[in-house]
């Protein structure tokens, strides 16, 4: 008997090839490329690592390029709550602790809940800590450049020093400044006896893995000026 065909026959497999191609990440501004960081940790961490976040436009990088292979490896918020990668990802090591558990936490999110890595320290949750560091609040920043670009106010940051920070709490801390540098750190992260806080130092142009500042800015300078 001929097989049944139909017009979904090359649906799928298409879709399938264009998800691929969308999970590889493109080049963006700046030495540390967060889609390439992305996927050195899908290709590195295992099946049942726990992956954390809170909220920003970092985490459309970790959504993107990461590919979760099982159930219950993903915490993140569904409202949109900054600073809630952090103690979830401490909640989750102690509950797991023999599973790697890496957070994903903006410059800005840190800044609201960094204070439990004196928790994880305390209760000895060793999880991984990676600050992406764009010296800004970026969700807020893009909105504000999209639609007001000529009334940017109140999104940057004047940070701390992160890695000195995470050793002033007892665990391990360094930067992060070039893609190439990454690997090695997280090896090391990953061998501490303790939390481990890695700081990726971003350019705030590479605002998503799509969009630069710079970009959206131009686009709305046009439409104020009647050029759509």
């Amino acid at each position: 008997m001929a097989p049944v065909t139909g017009r979904w026959d090359n649906w799928a497999g298409t879709a399938h090839d264009e998800y691929l191609a969308w999970t590889e990440p493109p080049e963006t501004p700046g030495d540390v490329q967060m889609g390439e960081v992305i996927a050195w940790l899908r290709d590195e961490l295992p099946a049942d690592a726990m992956i954390c976040n809170g909220a920003g436009n970092y985490t459309a990088w970790v959504h993107r390029f990461y590919r979760y292979r099982g159930y219950a490896t993903q915490l993140a918020p569904t409202s949109g709550s900054m600073g809630y990668g952090v103690p979830a990802a401490v909640a989750a090591k102690l509950r797991h602790p023999e599973r790697d558990v890496v957070c994903f936490a903006g410059d800005g999110c840190f800044l609201m809940t960094g204070q439990e890595m004196a928790t994880a320290k305390q209760y000895g949750a060793n999880v991984i800590f990676i600050v992406v560091n764009n010296g800004m609040y970026g969700t807020i920043r893009m909105h504000q450049e999209r639609e007001y670009p000529s009334r940017v106010s109140g999104t940057q940051l004047v940070n701390p020093d992160f890695a000195a920070l995470a050793k002033a709490y007892g665990a391990t801390g360094e930067v992060v400044t070039e893609t190439a540098q990454f690997a090695d750190a997280f090896a090391r992260a990953k061998a501490a006896d303790s939390p481990a806080l890695i700081e990726l130092r971003t350019d705030p142009e590479a605002i998503t893995p799509s969009a630069t500042l710079s970009g959206l800015r131009a686009q709305a300078e046009a439409r104020e000026k009647g050029n759509p």
